[in-house]
């Protein structure tokens, strides 16, 4: 089990965000996580490296309590890669530069080394004429990739996308998600909050609804999307598919 994730909450204040969420992840899982906004959805993948710190429950990844007194949080987090709505690349870098930052600042490695890995990484995600341009010469999709590259450079076990589409030209949408089909064609774990429902239908092995905070339904993308248990699930797929 790659992600093992039992009994979460998270509040702000008096909100309850998270209200007890079960999940696990198998290694190679492509697993999709839908819900209405508000559901949670963002919160449970923040939890999950301790950009936001859980007010109960635990969370194992690769078998390690990452809340545990004492973990290398760092450590941790280079197993669990993410990949956030905006780029969050560094405008003075360029896409090689951006993707090997970590590689050098946080592994310490060689420059050379780093460069060699950041190479492979804008390669996998088709990007490899562009290791020097900037984030400004660069098309909203080809940002999206660059930061992809840089999460794969770390070599993490699982990757986390919290929509990573969103903030995306429609026109550009198709070639982000090209690189994540060939990222789980070639075994990469991933969870992704996404509101792509073709791609969720097409990609996924499991796909999660979620709603106030918790988990309502979940199972492969043929029976939640067409056969779900639950009216919730049946309402928002009509609301979002029109």
């Amino acid at each position: 089990m790659i992600l093992e994730v039992a009994g979460l909450r998270k509040s702000f204040g008096q909100l309850e965000v998270l209200k007890g969420v079960d999940l696990k992840v198998q290694p190679r899982e492509l697993v999709f996580v839908i819900g209405p906004s508000g559901s949670g959805k963002s919160t449970l993948l923040r939890c999950c490296n301790r950009l936001e710190e859980p007010s109960a429950g635990s969370i194992r990844v690769e078998g390690v309590d990452i809340l545990a007194p004492g973990v290398d949080i760092n450590a941790v987090r280079r197993r669990i890669g993410m990949v956030f709505q905006s780029f969050n690349l560094y405008p003075h870098l360029d896409a090689l530069g951006n993707v090997t930052l970590a590689l050098r600042k946080v592994l310490k490695q060689p420059r050379a080394q780093a460069e060699e890995a950041g190479r492979q990484a804008l390669a996998r995600v088709g990007l490899a004429e562009k290791a020097r341009a900037y984030p400004n010469e660069l098309s909203g999709g080809q940002q999206q990739r660059v930061a992809i590259a840089r999460a794969l450079a770390l070599e993490p076990a699982i990757l986390m996308f919290d929509e990573p589409t969103s903030a995306l030209d429609p026109e550009l949408v198709g070639s982000v998600l090209n690189v994540m089909r060939e990222l789980r064609e070639s075994g990469m774990t991933m969870v992704v909050v996404s509101h792509e429902m073709r791609f969720a239908r097409s990609a996924a092995d499991r796909v999660i609804f979620m709603d106030q905070g918790l988990i309502l339904e979940e199972g492969a993308p043929d029976k939640l999307f067409n056969r779900p248990d639950h009216p919730r699930i049946r309402e928002f797929i009509a609301s979002i598919e029109h």
